[in-house]
């Protein structure tokens, strides 16, 4: 090919990157975005605070089970068809949410979630044969995804708070139309066409999506995380009994399955991937420990106001941006899994200094805090995203790259349920220390899952 012709490739490569960025933006951004509607959401709707927060609640829900839904879907539809509908989907969830009462506004957040999931499954399956075309480095082309979502999760707040002054809170949920249909339509010019599948008829679907397999992990990943989320009240431990009865149930029935939506015994067999999630659950409850928790902390104990706090916490996200570039290089010249252990360490350092917290919050060590937790942030995110696409069987990316969606999830819910019996009895010093404690101690677990890791990663390549 002409130099001509790589730079035309290159360029369209490009463009159908931004274009899946777009999408795969949406899911961070409205997670984000609607933290600061709920006082909005609240008075209009007349709600006390546990039941406005079911608006968070339910995304966390609908995504930690749609993410691998989808990308099942994906791997048995083709992740241009499907992303294409998921973005249609967004712009109908984007435009039922005013019309109604809170009903409707719930049952947009779960649409929006379900649609807004089929993103970063499609993005992480098209990645590989965009690479080949661009004859560019995949791990390069994910550091551009990582770098979109991260700056849609950082500026959901504010960009939301924009919204919600111009036009109240519907505009948070009007927002994903314009959105929606920009990503809908690039996607489908530019992206390359699906490999020729049989097509999409009821019997179709049926065969390939293992409905019984998705009801029973849906049934078990809804009841057990309300009861991780606190949100169960009396009937925690009915949810419990049905959640681990689904449990065991999915696992039976995919064991049985000729097309099983989670190959389980492809996970026992495969290593890599098991660890690879295993890892990543443990890295997100450790973020999310510091993401959630440092916040309430500053607020609390500092007394430092929300939008002092807003601006503590950027150098997270920023360090994030400056470093992804930088990070994809790293495993294109040094390899997967030197980086791999040298996250892990950083990681593990950074628990570490959040310690600095129960001796002072001097705006300028905060901002050092946050700066040095982007950095394990950035090389995990990309780190952990690139060991799946590549230990994930080709035609199981979609819902492989989907499951590593749901660890965060799980990871976020788990950093949840820490802090609140952490700082269930007041935010100061003292317990600031208890949650450094539980960081190094995650980070410390975190570390030899990744020796493990590292070491089915090395036996794969061989």
């Amino acid at each position: 090919m002409s130099s001509e012709g790589v730079d035309a490739a290159r360029r369209r490569v490009g463009l159908t990157v931004a274009a899946l960025c777009l999408g795969t933006t949406l899911n961070p951004l409205n997670s984000s975005m609607i933290a600061v509607a709920l006082l909005s959401l609240q008075h209009d709707f007349d709600l006390t605070t546990p039941q406005v927060t079911w608006v968070i609640t339910l995304f966390y829900i609908a995504s930690t089970v749609g993410q691998p839904l989808m990308g099942r879907v994906i791997d048995a539809l083709g992740a241009r068809r499907v992303f294409v509908a998921g973005m249609a989907v967004v712009v109908v969830a984007g435009v039922i949410a005013p019309l109604g009462g809170f009903a409707l506004v719930l049952v947009s957040r779960g649409i929006l979630a379900l649609g807004t999931s089929v993103a970063f499954p499609a993005a992480v399956a098209l990645v590989g044969p965009l690479a080949r075309a661009g004859g560019m480095s995949p791990p390069r082309l994910l550091a551009r995804i990582q770098i979109a979502n991260t700056t849609a999760a950082a500026l959901g707040p504010v960009v939301g708070g924009l919204l919600i002054a111009v036009a109240g809170w519907p505009a948070i949920f009007l927002v994903n139309v314009p959105l929606g249909i920009a990503g809908l339509i690039s996607v489908w010019i530019l992206a390359p066409r699906d490999n020729p599948r049989e097509a999409v008829t009821g019997r179709a679907l049926v065969r390939v999506l293992d409905p019984a397999g998705v009801l029973s992990f849906a049934i078990a990943a809804v009841a057990l995380l309300v009861v991780l989320l606190d949100a169960g009240g009396d009937a925690t431990w009915l949810l419990v009994a049905v959640g681990v009865v689904a449990l065991g149930l999915f696992v039976w029935r995919e064991l049985r399955a000729r097309a099983p939506f989670i190959d389980v015994r492809m996970l026992a067999a495969n290593r890599a991937l098991t660890l690879s999630y295993l890892g990543f659950t443990v890295f997100s409850a450790l973020y999310y420990l510091a993401f959630f928790g440092l916040p309430q902390f500053l607020e609390a104990h500092a007394g430092y106001s929300t939008a002092i706090v807003g601006l503590l916490m950027l150098p997270l996200s920023g360090m994030t941006i400056a470093i992804a570039p930088v990070v994809a290089r790293a495993i294109d010249k040094r390899g997967l899994v030197p980086v791999l252990i040298t996250m892990a360490i950083v990681l593990l350092v950074s628990a570490g200094l959040l310690g600095i917290g129960v001796a002072t919050t001097n705006p300028v060590w905060m901002l050092l805090m946050a700066a040095v937790m982007g950095i394990p942030y950035c090389m995990g995110s990309l780190v952990m995203t690139e060991a799946v696409r590549r230990a994930a069987p080709p035609d199981a990316v979609g819902v492989a790259s989907g499951l590593l969606q749901s660890t965060r999830y799980l990871g976020a819910i788990a950093a949840t349920v820490m802090l609140g019996q952490l700082l269930a009895g007041g935010v100061d010093a003292a317990a600031w220390g208890g949650v450094v404690i539980a960081a190094v101690a995650t980070g410390v677990v975190h570390l030899a899952v990744s020796l493990f890791q590292a070491a089915a990663l090395r036996r794969a390549q061989h």
